[in-house]
């Protein structure tokens, strides 16, 4: 059993910029081709990753960035959510916020590293805390 989780697009971009192999953001990257995350995900929230990756001050590769898109899809569960209603301080997050509300009853994680973006919830963590939470429960590399 892997951990549901709507992965921010700070977090993948951190992880693809990161020079640390040990930084959180590049360990919820492993944890999601390692099957340990299990990405939530909906059509614009892959069109955000695919704008902001495109932007041509980061420098990543194409290759790069369609292994990315492929592996969300390829691992991930896509989600339909419903509207909550809820009003952010940056409303293009909203999506995010959305597909993991929807599969709050299955325990989904939002990890983000804006999370002054989002209100103040126990299950919207840093990548470090999510590593953590994997950590705890002895599930990392299965």
């Amino acid at each position: 059993m892997g951990y549901y989780a709507v992965i921010d697009t700070n977090v993948v971009l951190s992880a693809l910029l990161s020079k640390n192999i040990d930084s959180a953001t590049v360990k919820v990257l492993d944890a999601v081709f390692d099957g340990v995350i299990i990405p939530l995900y909906h059509q614009d929230i892959l069109t955000e990753y695919d704008e902001v990756l495109h932007r041509k001050k980061f420098h990543l590769r194409e290759e790069t960035i369609q292994t990315i898109l492929n592996a969300i899809r390829q691992y991930g569960v896509e989600i339909f959510p419903q509207p909550t209603g809820t009003i952010l301080i940056d409303m293009d997050d909203l999506v995010f916020y959305e597909v993991v509300m929807e599969k709050r009853e299955d325990d989904a994680y939002l990890v983000t590293g804006n999370q002054k973006h989002y209100p103040l919830k126990d299950f919207i963590v840093t990548p470090a805390e999510m590593m953590a939470i994997i950590e705890a429960t002895g599930k990392v590399g299965l």
